[in-house]
């Protein structure tokens, strides 16, 4: 029988079947206990579990919707990429790179295309840039800065109204701003980051939490057999300075692989997270015999509570080329950056397909409201035992699925293990259905405000269910 403990979420020992992660035979007490109020907690990574038997993490790929963009306009073509969709009161807009020659060329291409409903997008003409001799088209940016032009809304509070919108662009990066998203102008001519790589999509965002500009961009790195592309984060107060380039930070034993993108994003509901979909490229692979060059590429996902460590529990495939044979080509499967709620129970998400076919396009693909990963457990019941925390709130309250012969049960322990009267055993709240935010009520009655000011555990039995998150808060 295997036994693993997990004193912190880096030591996961990835590659081990999680069905083989068994609950430890003594609690683990007088270490560290965990505040996280009345926040979001989602089920990413192992930040509040202590122990798992017979129940694993599990990831959960997007699940694929339609074509939202085909790239079939003159000043497009089969090299448009670098997406970005967000939105902007009741619209959303979609930039991405057009036209592109060449990586540094002075006649490259940003366009931007604008939705009602993030799936049907239209070209606005614009009239700002000629190209063959017209201007009725949609770009908004023609230079070498166009190549990654990677814009995002400002929600820092004491951002000008003439600079709500920024970017980064070029290689290597130079700001930009504009009080429209459509006029755009260089905040300075000359680049903000220099040390990096930068040939890819280097983002960039407003940090509610931190209260600072974060950005996201590509370096190399060091591996057993020569660089890699890999990610590296700056941190800014006014966009204009950034600090010295970090590169992304990974448990011991993690492989080194090429992250061509990063894709990263504040997690919608729990800003103190940070999620990223990198596309993974494997150079050394064909699939297509008769395509010119080699590669493959697929998307990954890994989470963050720090912006610079990062948790790489789940080392598979996110997003699959799949079936479509031009998607076995060079850099496809690229992540957009940027997700969006286009209503109340998943999030969309869009990846590039078809990079350098004819009908190079963007596809949108959901994934249920905060339900990348849960804790699951299959027929055979499973245990999770969470690491001792203290809360604020009244109410505990569970974003889940079972079967209909399933079950979660809820029960409540002391942090030194011992059930609580009337939140364990034969009184746990025992849930079956599927919900997206739904009380736990013990059969007794009882209230967890009680316990605010008291470290406690949680031990969560599942079987033929997943736990997406949980969060304390208001009742009814």
């Amino acid at each position: 029988m295997w036994i693993f403990r997990f004193p912190s979420p880096l030591t996961l020992l990835c590659g081990i079947p999680a069905a083989l992660w068994i609950l430890p035979p003594a609690l683990a007490i007088g270490g560290e206990v965990l505040s996280i109020g009345g926040r979001l907690e989602p089920f990413v990574d192992l930040f509040l579990i202590e122990s798992l038997e017979t129940a694993e993490l599990r990831l959960h790929p997007p699940t694929p919707r339609e074509i939202v963009f085909t790239f079939d306009q003159p000043w497009e073509g089969p090299s448009s990429a670098y997406c970005t969709v967000l939105q902007d009161g009741n619209r959303y807009r979609l930039y991405y790179r057009g036209y592109c020659p060449d990586d540094l060329d002075a006649q490259q291409v940003s366009c931007m295309a604008e939705s009602t409903d993030g799936i049907h997008f239209t070209r606005p003409r614009l009239q700002l840039y000629e190209f063959n001799g017209s201007k009725d088209n949609n770009i908004v940016w023609r230079g070498k800065e166009a190549h990654n032009f990677a814009p995002f809304l400002d929600a820092n509070p004491h951002c000008p109204p003439d600079e709500k919108w920024k970017a980064l662009g070029g290689l290597p990066p130079v700001a930009f701003v504009s009080a429209d998203g459509i006029h755009w102008r260089k905040k300075q001519e000359l680049p903000v980051l220099t040390e990096g790589a930068f040939d890819s999509l280097n983002i960039a965002f407003w940090d509610t939490e931190a209260g600072c500009y974060r950005s996201y961009s590509r370096s190399w790195t060091k591996g057993d057999f020569g660089g890699f592309r890999a990610i590296q984060s700056a941190t800014s107060d006014d966009f204009l300075h950034w600090s010295k380039p970090v590169q992304n930070q990974y448990a011991a034993g993690i492989p080194v692989e090429h992250f061509y993108t990063n894709a990263c994003v504040p997690y919608p509901r729990a800003p103190h997270i940070f999620l990223s979909f990198p596309k993974r490229f494997v150079p050394e692979r064909k699939k297509i015999a008769e395509w010119e060059g080699s590669g493959v590429s697929d998307a990954v996902f890994m989470s963050s509570r720090d912006g610079v460590h990062w948790d790489r529990c789940f080392l598979e495939a996110w997003i699959r080329p799949g079936l479509d044979r031009r998607n076995w080509t060079h850099r496809n499967i690229m992540p957009a950056w940027g997700l969006l709620e286009l209503n109340p129970e998943e999030y969309s998400l869009y990846h590039s397909e078809h990079y350098q076919w004819e009908d190079a396009r963007l596809r949108r693909v959901t994934v249920r409201k905060d339900g990348f990963a849960s804790l699951h457990a299959g027929a055979r019941e499973g245990t999770v035992l969470t690491k001792p925390f203290r809360f604020e709130g009244t109410a505990l309250r569970l974003n889940y699925s079972t079967s209909a012969a399933g079950h979660i049960r809820c029960e409540i322990l002391e942090e030194a293990g011992e059930p609580l009267p009337g939140f364990s055993g034969d009184t746990g709240a025992v849930m079956f259905g599927d919900s997206l935010d739904e009380l736990v009520v013990w059969p007794q009655g009882k209230d967890v405000a009680s316990l605010q000011d008291r470290p406690i555990r949680l031990r969560i039995s599942l079987r033929d269910a997943d736990l997406y998150a949980i969060r304390f808060g208001a009742g009814d």
